[in-house]
């Protein structure tokens, strides 16, 4: 393994995928951040202030805060079910258009070992510093935020 080490990971704080970015960063000891809608708005209500290392864009619009997610990081993980939902679909189209890497993972295709080996080989080959973790909300797919924190808890341990 002669991945560089992340040294930051952002999210746009929404449940789900973002928020296990935010937490296995956390328990990890790796700084985070990202850009969140004005007023801290998700789907549950206001992001908790103990994700204290977000930033407030000026709109309340979740487009906003995912293509500044998408600029502000080195490489953008997605991870979903067979369905993408609509913010999904734009952080895609984001990073094609800002030429930025990206890596989709389809948690109904795949085993958790499946996944931490292409997404190992996947940071091993792209080597970014700073990386945006997105994807669907837990009412999208129930049970994501567990299964995706324990995948980068995983991943990201072995860095540590």
């Amino acid at each position: 393994m002669n991945r560089q080490r992340i040294s930051k990971i952002i999210t746009g704080g929404q449940t789900g995928a973002d928020r296990a970015g935010l937490d296995a960063a956390i328990e990890l000891g790796i700084p985070y951040g990202g850009s969140i809608p004005s007023g801290r708005r998700t789907e549950d209500g206001h992001l908790p202030m103990k994700y204290q290392g977000m930033t407030e864009t000026r709109s309340r619009h979740y487009q906003v805060r995912t293509e500044k997610n998408v600029v502000d990081s080195d490489a953008t993980l997605l991870f979903t079910g067979r369905k993408i939902g609509s913010g999904s679909a734009l952080t895609r189209k984001a990073a094609e258009k800002h030429h930025k890497a990206f890596l989709h993972i389809n948690l109904d295709k795949k085993t958790d070992d499946e996944i931490i080996d292409e997404v190992s080989q996947w940071l091993d080959d792209t080597k970014p510093a700073v990386l945006n973790i997105a994807g669907s909300r837990e009412t999208e797919y129930e049970g994501i935020h567990g299964r995706v924190c324990g995948i980068l808890k995983r991943i990201l341990g072995q860095q540590r």
